[in-house]
């Protein structure tokens, strides 16, 4: 992704936001589908342009405040981007109040830094090639007005810290002109025009000079000159890598996340989760191991690990077969384990070779308060709730119009694509991604019908299809698990099925506003509700 090539939001986009009201934003605070619209693209190519392997973003992800977006791609490269319609911490009180009377601006982004995070290596013990893209870039807190990441690729964890460093230069050499080389010497007598004088006013002729007047004129002064460094009022974004996690995974990295005491995270692989202190990079506890004593034996691995966004002692893990374990680093060392488990059993004769396949999660989140885990697989989202382990509390269909082509999407691997979801700041709404740049927003609020999709463009909702009319759901039926989406049959607006090639496997909903970032290749759209 070529940062040079952001785009800023259209004219619409700015004229169109003008439309929402306070009430209306209360109304579908409440349920009501939002009304997505475009605010920025960077990056966006051209039709008919060939997008390079090395720019396809691979990770997304908002910092806690919401002011900066990082993306890192195949790359190896993590760059950064931040809000620029913050508003001002220095405005009077008069000055707020008229601007919380105003409509609302969507967030709007700018194009910050970026560096390269990491490089291709190869293990040589292994004889494998460990490629540069990074997996999972996870924000730290921050201090000193700087800016700290951890990112990964399939094997090395970094901790980098991006600050703002004056420009120091050497402004003034201080020279003596009167006695620099080329302006001849201070005395017109040939012992002294002889001696060659240095443009920091010494002279190469260190038995000369020591009794001469060149070092100690009569003034009483010294010629010594010395130049004067001075810090300007340019300032330089410095990314500095503060430690490298490295020699700690057999396998390859899927997962990082920060715990909440802001101290320490864990590292997740197929077969075991590791726990690290973010100033100790020598070592790291191993507190899930999933690796059986003959490998043969083996029938489940670990696809994500997500710490809870409250309690340190808490986290949770999905797996290969669809089942999320919650565990409580109190109970023991090595949490072998778990205090709860969360899958739902498959009805009995419907069993079948995909199964297990399109079982596997992908990717969960909890939600901002804790209180419930969202959880993606091939074909569906689920969203649980941790007093319930009893099943899912809701279910989104986003692939099930798939379920006929299933030989076919095993046959061009596009089965085992890994579709990461996310929560709203409110927790009233999820979002995932699908085939033909495609996403899909859904409402979890007990009677929502709410199931919009939006396509990674600058038109988000030409490809809208009207769900038909449902009924209103109790919260009853919610708790009995309520299954929405199924409507869309994956067609676009001419009837064609869609191109598998492109997917929207990455995206992130802005922690504390109804804002979207989305990447489909090499380009990173935003949108607004």
């Amino acid at each position: 992704m070529n940062p040079d090539e952001g785009d800023d939001r259209p004219e619409e986009a700015g004229a169109g936001e003008a439309a929402a009201g306070s009430s209306s934003a209360q109304a579908q605070g409440q349920g009501q589908p939002l009304e997505w619209r475009f605010a920025q693209v960077f990056g966006e190519r051209a039709a008919g342009e060939d997008v390079q392997e090395v720019d396809i973003i691979s990770a997304i992800e908002f910092d806690k405040s919401g002011d900066y977006l990082a993306t890192g791609d195949r790359g190896g490269r993590v760059v950064l981007f931040e809000r620029t319609d913050a508003r001002d911490q220095n405005a009077s009180r008069r000055e707020l109040e008229r601007q919380d009377a105003s409509i609302t601006r969507h967030p709007e982004f700018r194009y910050k830094t970026e560096f390269q995070s990491h490089e291709p290596e190869f293990d040589y013990l292994k004889s494998l090639e460990i490629e540069e893209k990074i997996n999972k870039i996870r924000w730290c807190q921050t201090a000193n007005n700087s800016l700290s990441l951890l990112s990964t690729n399939d094997k090395t964890i970094k901790y980098w810290k991006v600050q703002e460093k004056k420009v120091k230069q050497v402004s003034v050499m201080n020279l003596n002109n009167s006695r620099s080389v080329g302006t001849g010497s201070t005395s017109s007598s040939s012992t002294s025009s002889s001696r060659a004088l240095l443009p920091n006013g010494g002279c190469s002729d260190k038995s000369s000079c020591l009794n001469s007047d060149i070092l100690f004129p009569p003034g009483g002064y010294p010629s010594l000159r010395l130049p004067v460094v001075v810090a300007s009022q340019d300032v330089n974004l410095v990314a500095r890598c503060r430690r490298v996690y490295a020699h700690a995974h057999d396998y390859h990295i899927n997962s990082i996340s920060n715990n909440s005491d802001g101290e320490t995270y864990l590292s997740a692989d197929d077969l075991r989760i590791n726990l690290w202190n973010l100033e100790v990079n020598s070592q790291s506890f191993n507190i899930v191991d999933v690796k059986p004593p003959n490998m043969e034996d083996l029938t489940e691995v670990i696809t994500c690990a997500e710490f809870h966004p409250t309690h340190c002692n808490i986290l949770a893990y999905s797996s290969s077969k669809g089942s999320i374990r919650l565990i409580d680093l109190r109970q023991s060392a090595l949490c072998d384990n778990h205090s709860k488990i969360f899958e739902e059993h498959e009805a009995p004769g419907s069993r079948s070779f995909f199964t297990e396949i399109i079982a596997s999660i992908s990717d969960i989140k909890f939600s901002r308060d804790g209180r419930y885990i969202l959880s993606r697989d091939y074909m569906t989202l689920k969203l649980w709730d941790l007093n319930m382990d009893s099943g899912p509390v809701s279910t989104f269909q986003v692939h099930e119009h798939l379920r006929p082509r299933l030989c076919d999407l095993y046959e061009n691997d596009s089965i085992f694509d890994k579709f990461e979801c996310c929560l709203s700041g409110d927790g009233l709404r999820v979002a995932t991604g699908s085939y033909g740049n495609l996403f899909r927003v859904f409402g979890c609020t007990p009677g929502s019908t709410e199931a919009t999709t939006l396509e990674a463009s600058r038109n988000p909702m030409r490809r809208q299809i009207v769900n038909p009319t449902r009924p209103t759901r109790t919260l009853t039926s919610l708790a009995r698990g309520v299954r929405r989406g199924g409507e869309n049959q994956g067609v676009d607006a001419n009837g064609n099925s869609f191109d598998f090639s492109t997917k929207l496997l990455h995206l992130a909903w802005h922690p504390t506003e109804n804002s979207i970032a989305c990447a489909a290749a090499n380009s990173l759209y935003m949108y607004y509700a």
